[in-house]
């Protein structure tokens, strides 16, 4: 049975791991919400860009780009898999790499922004074509990057296909792992700048103005899907970010609310020990007392 030392100074050591569960809560929280706002500020160039696309794509015609080649018969796959780089996280992870684990092994080359993901793949032996870090606040160079491999791999014919899965932010509570074509370019769909749910895109509406292209729609055209698909691996980075720091805001929450009940559940074991002893000094006294007597 512990002694009322011990369970002193494990109620001292759960209130300090509770400090520290209540700190790392509150920097999730504030990391989340700078994710949020940080994909809200990429609005306009959406807006632009959506404006943009809808006028090339409504004069290029039958155009035809290496990006939006379809190939029949390939079956090998480049998955862009962004995972987190630290922990503490809840099952995030885990689901995410659940999902993982379910592409073919011989067929699939994983291409990793973020620690844990790469671990992964080295832990099973699969197929790691690349390793890239982001940081808390995503960079649009670092998305650039990760977009700019993906496309070399699939131009050069080494891949067929490019998907990317990612933890999709629905809300505080809900993240929810997802994956998503990226490569060949199917019907081109409107980006979207923001972390409720990133979906695949509405449709691409006619702008009221006018666009003269030079040289031609096309050029255009060619030259912006580049620029479209790192624009859509950027908003997957804050997606899952987002996720991230959600994800272990509510974690850390919990932790903390489990080490507070620990702290009573403690407390309480420690006023019984306590008046046991008393009361057990007390009988001994009396005891004593009337011997004596």
């Amino acid at each position: 049975m512990p002694s009322t030392r011990d369970i002193r100074r494990r109620i001292k050591s759960v209130k300090n791991t509770a400090q520290i569960t209540k700190a790392m809560q509150m920097v999730a929280s504030s990391k989340m919400r700078k994710a949020q706002l940080a994909a809200l500020a990429g609005r306009p160039y959406a807006t632009l860009m959506n404006d943009v696309l809808a006028a090339v794509s409504e004069g290029a015609g039958d155009f035809s780009h290496p990006l939006l080649e379809k190939r029949n018969g390939g079956n090998k796959r480049a998955v862009i898999l962004v995972s987190t780089d630290k922990g503490l996280c809840g099952a995030l992870n885990s689901n995410l790499l659940r999902e993982a684990g379910k592409f073919d092994k011989d067929t699939t080359f994983y291409i990793c922004a973020g620690k844990k993901g790469a671990q992964f793949i080295h832990r099973t032996k699969r197929n790691l074509a690349a390793e890239f870090s982001y940081k808390d606040n995503p960079q649009f160079a670092e998305a650039r990057a990760i977009s700019k491999f993906a496309q070399d791999l699939f131009l050069k014919g080494e891949v067929d296909r490019v998907d990317v899965l990612y933890t999709n932010f629905i809300n505080t509570l809900s993240q929810k792992p997802e994956a998503r074509q990226l490569l060949p370019i199917g019907k081109i769909h409107a980006v979207e700048a923001d972390v409720q749910g990133h979906g695949g895109g509405g449709e691409l509406k006619k702008p009221d103005v006018e666009y003269l292209f030079e040289p031609d729609a096309a050029g255009v055209l060619g030259n912006l899907l580049p620029h479209y698909l790192n624009f859509q691996v950027f908003q997957f980075l804050l997606e899952a970010k987002a996720s991230e720091h959600s994800s272990r805001m509510v974690a850390m929450k919990n932790a903390t609310d489990n080490a507070k009940q620990l702290v009573k559940d403690l407390t309480l074991e420690y006023n019984k020990l306590r008046q046991a002893n008393i009361t057990k000094e007390l009988l001994e006294i009396t005891t004593a007392q009337m011997a004596m007597g």
